[in-house]
């Protein structure tokens, strides 16, 4: 089997899970001799190539006029600047500049240095995001033209790449699988930006089939986007991640540490981990909680924690990824994920590789998969608060859940996904 994938980022460039999870599952796909070339808007040429081939979108020659529906496809794209945490990822430096506020800046007409020759792709989620969008995609369709007879299926992660497998499939003949990673209602709620639902629903329409992390998502294709039930498969993902295995890392103090690992974002949650937190320093005060990520809704935290006194318990570390995460669970003694809606969650599967007991919101994909994690109801900061409390009270439940933890994560290994991906793979080529 050989498949022609675009994705949006790969590691070690990479801005949350989307990478890390194509990464996963690419490596998977492998090991079952699944020829992956691997399209990415900007490669950096130290990607590991092992197992893939990386295709890099910003040497690819794709002139205006290599594919016959450009215009139609065109139509379907409206140019934005974005303000907003409408895109999956960002990285530190885009959200530093505070994208608080959502609003549209139309851009009249095609700008002509979109269909240079070559276009240099940032690769990264900024103001130029859906011109990147919609020159992907016009790659994709040279990409195809120009591997003609060498891929049997296309495969195209979240919304960013959809118009790219769109453009590929229409070229090439060959089917479209989409992966739905996070929804735009993971992302934004209920009040979501349409541009970004359209590309998403317009992208699933056009699949052969689409791939959902979890259940939980695979609800919202069907129900909020309309897509029928037999089309839409749920393929849960996995954990690739090596706990340290060296000496431990100094904690410098006695405290117990609570984890928050995430984009600090309405998506995540982190609001009902700081109420948790203010309720567990009134019965314990040798706790110490930390937020380690970045995102628009920071400045909002951080004066919260000021306004409830509990500056001098908490910590900021901002973005942390590679080694950096990694030191931070071997630091942790309890970690968690309040996410209002999280199609899945790939970090409770590494803290618990790590050692570290795990709270998960039920409103989480992850959820499913779990039986040894303590699920609260994100909303529920009481509860939330007793299970905090207890694990880092009660010695014999602490290793309790870190003993049953390690047995269930072991079994949740992307070459599982990668077998289900494969048997979607079949399903549309047969």
């Amino acid at each position: 089997m050989r498949v022609l994938m675009f994705g949006w980022e790969f590691p070690p460039h990479i801005a949350g899970g989307l990478g890390t999870a194509c990464y996963g599952l690419t490596r998977g796909l492998a090991k079952l001799g699944v020829k992956v070339i691997f399209v990415v808007p900007k490669a950096y040429g130290d990607e590991d190539q092992r197992f893939l081939q990386i295709r890099n979108a910003s040497e690819v020659e794709a002139p205006y006029g290599t594919l016959e529906t450009e215009e139609d496809l065109w139509k379907q794209l409206t140019f934005i600047r974005i303000n907003s945490n409408m895109v999956p990822y960002l990285s530190p430096e885009e959200y530093a500049n505070e994208w608080n506020e959502f609003r549209h800046e139309k851009r009249p007409g095609i700008p002509q240095d979109i269909w240079k020759q070559r276009y240099n792709f940032s690769g990264k989620y900024g103001a130029n995001l859906m011109e990147e969008v919609a020159r992907y995609a016009m790659v994709a369709a040279q990409v195809a033209k120009e591997m003609e007879g060498q891929f049997d299926v296309i495969h195209a992660h979240d919304w960013l790449t959809y118009y790219a497998g769109i453009a590929a499939k229409r070229v090439s003949g060959k089917p479209l699988v989409v992966h739905m990673h996070a929804t735009e209602f993971d992302r934004s709620g209920e009040n979501i930006n349409t541009v970004v639902y359209n590309i998403e629903r317009t992208g699933m329409a056009a699949a052969d089939r689409v791939m959902a992390v979890s259940n939980l998502t695979r609800n919202i294709v069907i129900e909020k986007y309309g897509i029928a039930p037999d089309k839409v498969v749920t393929v849960h993902n996995g954990v690739r991640f090596k706990a340290h295995e060296g000496p431990e890392e100094e904690r410098g103090v006695d405290d117990k540490i609570v984890t928050f690992l995430g984009r600090i974002t309405y998506q995540k949650g982190p609001d009902y981990f700081v109420e948790a937190a203010a309720k567990v320093l009134k019965r314990l005060p040798n706790v110490r909680f930390v937020m380690a990520g970045s995102g628009d809704m920071l400045n909002h935290v951080v004066r919260r924690v000021a306004k409830l006194g509990i500056s001098d318990r908490f910590h900021f570390t901002g973005f942390l990824k590679g080694d950096e995460v990694r030191r931070m669970f071997e630091l942790s003694d309890v970690y968690i994920m309040p996410s209002v809606s999280e199609p899945f969650g790939i970090s409770p599967l590494e803290a618990m590789k790590s050692n570290v007991p795990v709270i998960i919101s039920k409103q989480s994909g992850v959820a499913e998969v779990l039986t040894h994690a303590v699920k609260v109801d994100y909303w529920d900061v009481d509860a939330m608060a007793d299970a905090i409390y207890s694990l880092v009270t009660y010695p014999a439940l602490h290793n309790m859940f870190i003993t049953k933890g390690q047995e269930e994560v072991t079994t949740l290994k992307w070459d599982n996904a990668a077998r289900h991906v494969l048997d979607v793979y079949k399903a549309v080529t047969e």
